[in-house]
């Protein structure tokens, strides 16, 4: 019976159906390093988030590893190349939670844009303030999309209804474009928009891409919005712009580092200035963390893992 290693929480379902098909499942979400270290001896699959990577020590403990499933879209916790020289597959669920992601960068925009955040924080103190919550609106802007997969593409369809233009690159597709959408080289981008939003893996090639000459090289004053992976933003530029204006407002749903605890001082002082920043806004890493993209990321990894079979 071949087993497969669940290392992290995922919607019963998956659990389930697997052992419905006959595999032997190991559930254990509350492991730590050491004890999947221990466990991932001869198992057939591996199923994992964020726990811990999945870097060269562990595939090598793992003798028997034909497949590492990715509950979610990013596999930059994977070592791919190594897993690869393995005859390891390696796959995740984007498609899964595109939506929420889609959904979510909607409404940090709209809460941007028509200061929200701002404005429901103030009420909450009694402070009734008309003009300094005065908005901005959606209709008529530029919006780059940069990246136009699963999360890129499910953005553009929901921008659809806001009267916008739409643009969108994508390094690695082609010929993607629609009567929504005009499909457009980097430097399109930097000369039209008036809002960016990054969908893009993290890779060596899209870390700290926006940086200093990034941002210099749009024609005007932007607003940046990142559901990709905090990695892909240096955090100081990205200030340095904030505080010169020609980074007019922020929505991040990741970070650089994500574990406040482990702050350097430079972080400290940077997260210190975006919290306290009317130009921002901010969530912990949920866009694609929706109770339906629970379940949808188990049912995508249940059709690909039982299609192995």
């Amino acid at each position: 019976m071949k087993t497969i290693l669940i290392i992290d929480d995922v919607h019963e379902i998956l659990v389930h159906e697997l052992q419905k098909a006959g595999y032997n499942v190991i559930y254990k979400p509350l492991s730590e390093r050491n004890e999947i270290l221990q466990l991932v001896h001869n198992i057939y699959g591996l199923v994992v988030r964020s726990k811990t990577p999945i870097d060269k020590e562990l595939i090598d403990v793992a003798t028997g590893l034909r497949f590492i499933a990715r509950a979610g879209a990013g596999i930059d916790n994977i070592d791919c190349d190594y897993a690869n020289t393995k005859n390891i597959m390696v796959f995740n669920a984007g498609e899964a939670n595109a939506d929420a992601v889609g959904e979510h960068t909607i409404g940090m925009l709209l809460s941007l844009f028509a200061k929200i955040n701002k404005a429901d924080a103030e009420v909450r103190e009694l402070k009734w303030d008309r003009e300094g919550n005065r908005g901005v609106e959606l209709s008529g802007k530029t919006i780059g999309i940069i990246g136009y997969g699963n999360t890129g593409s499910a953005v553009a369809k929901k921008l659809r209804g806001f009267n916008m233009k739409i643009l969108a690159y994508d390094k690695y597709l082609k010929n993607f474009g629609n009567e929504y959408v005009h499909e457009c080289t980097l430097q399109e981008i930097f000369d039209a928009t008036d809002i960016v939003t990054l969908h893009v893996p993290l890779t060596a090639e899209t870390r700290q891409m926006v940086n200093e000459v990034f941002i210099n090289s749009f024609n005007k004053p932007i607003y940046l919005l990142n559901l990709s992976r905090g990695e892909v933003i240096d955090t100081m530029h990205l200030i340095q712009a904030m505080q010169s204006n020609k980074v007019l407002g922020v929505a991040l749903d990741v970070l650089e580092n994500e574990k406040p605890a482990s702050f350097n001082e430079n972080e400290k002082t940077w997260m210190k200035y975006l919290t306290q920043s009317n130009k921002t806004v901010l969530t912990p890493h949920i866009a694609g963390w929706t109770k339906e993209s629970y379940f949808k990321i188990s049912e995508v990894l249940l059709r690909k893992v039982l299609a192995l079979s």
